[in-house]
């Protein structure tokens, strides 16, 4: 007998869920989207009437996958375009870490990065939008199309201030300041030693402040990050993180400090379904991923909390085993790597319904969910994009 995958699975029940959406008239408590997956009317009304903002969410992860798509989406097939509509993620803040053998090399590679995505965007106005102010924020639930984010998981692009403005000028919106590592402007959060900000990095802050550039530190060490609370006028991001009381210590995760240190500044924490940020040890399910929400919400408010699921619309565990491998092998030990990466239950395309049902679970209002979803890291990236 065949087997059906997870992915083929997810795609057949993106269908189904596309039919319901379609007929809103029908009226019916609960609706069977999926041989083992069903969700509330009210969960499904909450996802298609809001926006929905991914705050850490590459296209694809995979290496082949992107290669067969090729640079303007010619190789993607409608039925993975419908994937992404279907999502109903309105947004993809599309950053990865961009690296390089010297700071020439890693400017170079992050122009390459920032121009094949605007390429991407000139190439598919069908599909994509880029987004780049407030307006487009609310402008593109609704449209049809997918928003892209620009942004960047390492700041080593910025040479100097000036170059924080040449790059906004080509769309860059978000930048993480440090990947893993130590860069000219401070430590990231697997660096064996975190002095902090350098004066340098004070230089590079204050000119995103000035353009209206988001500062993000998620990968960055602890000094780092709350160096970048104090020296920011505008509020802070951890787009893609998690709370490292709950997740048993691991190095990639923000302290209770850090995360008031975000709040005091009006910024907003991205939570990630990755599994060894969420917990260290097996068992590790949906509800340990959401027990990360309730945290963040009892330690600094609702208004600080969204979603940075850093994974694509399948995950990690569905890459091919020689990728899979190379990416685990290029991280340090303390990343603390099992045997999966993703989450069961929020490791799909729809994802953002399994979510928003597991909050509604634990009580959450619809203003508060529509606040996750999107509408917090709405208000923050207005905030920070206003002149």
């Amino acid at each position: 007998m065949s087997q059906i995958s997870r992915r083929d699975a997810v795609r057949k029940m993106g269908g189904a869920l596309g039919a319901f959406v379609a007929a809103p008239m029908v009226s019916l408590g609960r609706v069977r989207v999926a041989v083992t997956q069903e969700y509330t009317t009210r969960c499904i009304d909450l996802v298609t009437g809001s926006l929905v903002i991914d705050m850490l969410s590459p296209l694809a992860i995979s290496g082949t996958v992107s290669r067969r798509w090729g640079p303007d989406l010619e190789g993607m097939t409608a039925e993975e375009e419908e994937e992404f509509r279907q999502s109903h993620i309105d947004v993809f803040h599309i950053a990865t870490g961009v690296g390089g053998r010297d700071l020439d090399d890693q400017y170079h590679n992050s122009m390459l990065f920032v121009s094949r995505y605007n390429a991407m965007i000139a190439a598919r106005p069908d599909l994509l939008v880029r987004i780049d102010s407030a307006e487009d924020l609310a402008r593109v639930h609704g449209s049809g199309k997918v928003g892209i984010l620009i942004g960047l998981q390492t700041s080593s692009h910025f040479h100097g201030p000036d170059d924080v403005n040449t790059f906004h000028a080509l769309g860059q919106r978000v930048s993480q300041l440090t990947y893993n590592s130590r860069n000219m402007i401070g430590s990231g959060s697997t660096e064996r030693g975190d002095g902090g900000i350098s004066d340098f990095g004070v230089g590079i802050v204050e000119r995103m402040n000035e353009v209206g550039m988001a500062v993000d530190v998620s990968h960055s060490g602890d000094r780092t990050t709350l160096d970048a609370c104090e020296i920011s006028s505008r509020p802070v991001l951890y787009t893609h993180s998690n709370s490292r009381t709950l997740s048993g210590g691991h190095p990639r995760t923000k302290t209770d400090e850090a995360i008031r240190a975000m709040a005091s500044t009006g910024g907003v924490m991205g939570i990630t379904g990755v599994r060894m940020f969420v917990k260290d040890r097996e068992p590790t399910t949906i509800e340990d991923y959401v027990d990360h929400f309730d945290h963040v919400r009892d330690l600094v408010g609702i208004e600080h909390l969204g979603v940075g699921s850093d994974i694509d619309l399948h995950g990690y565990d569905d890459m091919p085993e020689d990728e899979y491998a190379a990416l685990k092998a290029n991280y340090k030990d303390s990343y603390a790597f099992r045997d999966k990466i993703d989450i069961d239950g929020v490791d799909h395309p729809k994802r953002m319904f399994d979510l928003t049902e597991a909050l509604i679970r634990r009580g959450y209002t619809d203003d508060h969910i529509r606040g996750v979803l999107g509408g917090n890291f709405q208000r923050v990236l207005g905030e920070i994009w206003s002149s």
